[in-house]
């Protein structure tokens, strides 16, 4: 514990070429989470990885190897209990196979605290843990998944698949990110890095091609905000520099003017049955994809359109109601009401890029490691350390 506290406050006072406002979030999520973030990767340090090969379903109409999900919202039909299902959005069917999703939850985790926790004390054994975990998903013949989703959120008696269930791979962004952090240690195989890049090419491939992915990228609302999350991170992972262009493109000209209201508001999440719940999670994707597609010549955190519209204007009008709920003009939503808000992206890195001392404290007081499968499963970034220069 004196060791883990010492390379904490170590850390906290090396300087950074980030801005003044930029040094102290950093300093101050370190000194909030460092010691939490070891601790649990020292618990995970031995775990044997687990890939979707240890789940199968008996609905899936895909292999061994092919990643395998349900409509969150349907159920079956009381008038026809042996026919297609029917229905009932915003309402969770607990009775849908969730194995391979919870699976990849799983390594998400795992990755970004080991990541976490390496950079935070340089310790190689965080990597050597990870890179097991990389092995066994993206390399290994016997247990990797399928760089595709063909059978992701289908229905039963109606679809397979569908290209909605690319969403699921929301929880992959962090597993990439890792991989820039750990692929600094000297531990580090090449072979295996080349390997595990190569499987994201092989996905990316496919989300850009694949109607499915074609589907999700047209979206009007989270979805297609969550496709360019996960391409935007997956060409920042390989060094796509021609996709990574794309997709600043299509933030500036699609999704910020058409998805953002004039007042920062998300209009098509606030039609939702859970229209609190979704305007908190597309406002993380968004902040994700003004993050990763960020660099010194392209800053889409400060791009602001004609009409006014940008990022922190999104924040602007969102946080009130995350400090304080009973304040949303809205209605509830239908379920998992009492369970947001939480330790947001948008807060944290609406204050590491804006200087904002309310989000960041606000920020501190929600929960950082949720337990609830709902929170988890719409929060994919868990990990600020590795986002921060």
């Amino acid at each position: 514990m004196i060791r883990t506290r010492l390379i904490i406050s170590l850390l906290i006072l090396v300087p950074y070429l980030l801005s003044a406002s930029e040094r102290s979030v950093k300093r101050q999520v370190i000194k909030l989470l460092g010691t939490e973030i070891i601790s649990r990767a020292d618990k995970v340090l031995y775990e044997k990885p687990v890939t979707i090969t240890s789940f199968s379903c008996d609905r899936s109409a895909g292999g061994i190897h092919d990643f395998y999900s349900e409509g969150d919202y349907w159920w079956p039909d009381p008038e026809n209990p042996d026919g297609p299902y029917i229905q009932r959005d915003g309402m969770t069917n607990p009775g849908n196979f969730t194995e391979h999703r919870k699976a990849m939850i799983r390594l998400s985790q795992i990755t970004g605290l080991l990541a976490s926790a390496y950079k935070i004390t340089g310790d190689e054994r965080y990597a050597r843990q990870a890179f097991l975990n990389y092995k066994s998903w993206f390399a290994d013949t016997a247990t990797r998944m399928n760089p595709s989703l063909l059978y992701a959120q289908a229905i039963k008696g109606r679809f397979t698949g569908r290209g909605t269930g690319i969403i699921d791979t929301i929880h992959l962004i962090e597993v990439a990110r890792a991989l820039l952090v750990l692929e600094k240690a000297t531990c580090a195989d090449k072979k295996l890095l080349e390997a595990v890049k190569s499987w994201f090419s092989e996905y990316l491939k496919w989300l850009m091609t694949h109607q499915y992915g074609i589907d999700e990228m047209n979206a009007r609302n989270n979805h297609a905000t969550c496709w360019f999350m996960q391409v935007a991170s997956f060409a920042r992972l390989t060094g796509n520099e021609k996709i990574l262009d794309f997709c600043r493109q299509r933030y500036l000209d699609i999704l910020l003017p058409e998805q953002m209201g004039p007042d920062g508001s998300f209009p098509q999440e606030l039609g939702r049955t859970k229209p609190y719940g979704y305007s908190l999670f597309n406002l993380d994707a968004m902040t994700m994809v003004c993050l990763i597609l960020s660099d010194k010549n392209n800053d889409l955190i400060n791009y602001k359109t004609s009409e006014g519209k940008s990022l922190r204007k999104g924040i602007e009008f969102l946080y009130p109601f995350v400090a304080d709920k009973k304040q949303w003009p809205f209605r509830k939503d239908v379920m998992y009401w009492d369970q947001w808000p939480v330790a947001h992206p948008f807060l944290v890195f609406g204050a590491y890029f804006f200087g904002e001392k309310s989000w960041l404290n606000t920020w501190k007081l929600l929960d950082h490691f949720p337990s609830n499968e709902e929170v988890i499963r719409n929060l994919p970034v868990r990990n600020p350390i590795i986002w921060m220069k």
